[in-house]
């Protein structure tokens, strides 16, 4: 069975207060983007579990995500088989882009199917937030409105497919350790972190503040996105470090994206999508 993981963008992210249990109440929509990772299950006779990765940098022990979502669906259902689980990986991780949760939604739809289907959604949906925020929304594989601390989605309407050009430098940024920064944090000056008002939406991320204050190169790459004739709106996705823009056409994104190699160096990751 080979199951398609997208990752996802913010297309906003406010932080509401802190919570007494550590995390953090938060309003986000976040949406589906062409950038995908391949996950392949298939079974095995001998009752074993293998977990191979095509990122070295990737763990690919009982720490992955991916793999503690087969560990957890094995826990609730009970069904203990042999499984050779693939993971060929498209997203970056350290990205905000949400590819580790999207592997684990997919291994999850990927068992449940296997199986017969012995979870129903709402038990399935449960299994997907015990193990991240953002899992139960790659469980619904269409734009949601999140809140709580992300794990209470609901799918909305959203008929615009926005062309995207993502950036992401070679340094990836820690979600939890975002988060713990947020609240000291101080704006930078010269840098735009006020809602941006788009016919789909408000764009914003309350993160960009602590973000932006550790690594200034990444205030520095939205104002230079924001300045390019292609862009629409920029934002940071996520906790970061990617960056994404929204342009006017596909034919600009893949101008802009060629102009952003250029200015950011060879390193860079740098891709053309849209959204789902």
């Amino acid at each position: 069975m080979i199951l398609t993981a997208p990752a996802k963008i913010n297309l906003h992210l406010r932080i509401l207060r802190r919570r007494e249990d550590g995390f953090h109440d938060v309003e986000m929509r976040l949406c589906p983007i062409s950038v995908a990772d391949e996950v392949r299950l298939e079974p095995r006779s001998d009752g074993k579990v293998k977990l191979t990765c095509s990122d070295p940098t990737v763990p690919a022990d009982e720490s992955n995500l991916a793999l503690r979502a087969l560990r957890a669906f094995e826990e609730t259902t009970g069904i203990r088989r042999g499984w050779n689980l693939d993971l060929q990986k498209y997203i970056p991780h350290g990205a905000g882009l949400g590819g580790g949760s999207s592997d684990a939604a997919a291994v999850l739809r990927g068992l449940n199917e296997s199986c017969d289907f012995p979870l129903q959604t709402q038990a399935l949906e449960g299994l997907a937030a015990g193990l991240g925020s953002d899992v139960p929304f790659f469980l619904r594989e269409k734009t949601c409105d999140a809140s709580g601390r992300g794990e209470t989605v609901q799918p909305v309407e959203f008929p615009w497919q926005l062309p995207l050009v993502l950036v992401k430098p070679t340094f990836g940024v820690s979600t939890p350790w975002a988060y713990q920064c947020w609240k000291d944090s101080q704006e930078l000056r010269g840098v735009l972190y006020a809602p941006q008002l788009c016919e789909w939406g408000i764009m914003v991320n309350d993160l960009e503040r602590p973000v932006f204050e550790k690594w200034t190169m990444l205030a520095a790459l939205k104002m230079w996105l924001l300045d390019q004739p292609e862009t629409r709106t920029a934002l940071m996705s996520g906790s970061g470090s990617t960056m994404f823009a929204v342009t006017h056409s596909g034919a600009a994104a893949a101008a802009l994206a060629e102009r952003a190699q250029v200015w950011c160096g060879a390193s860079t990751w740098i891709r053309v999508a849209q959204t789902l």
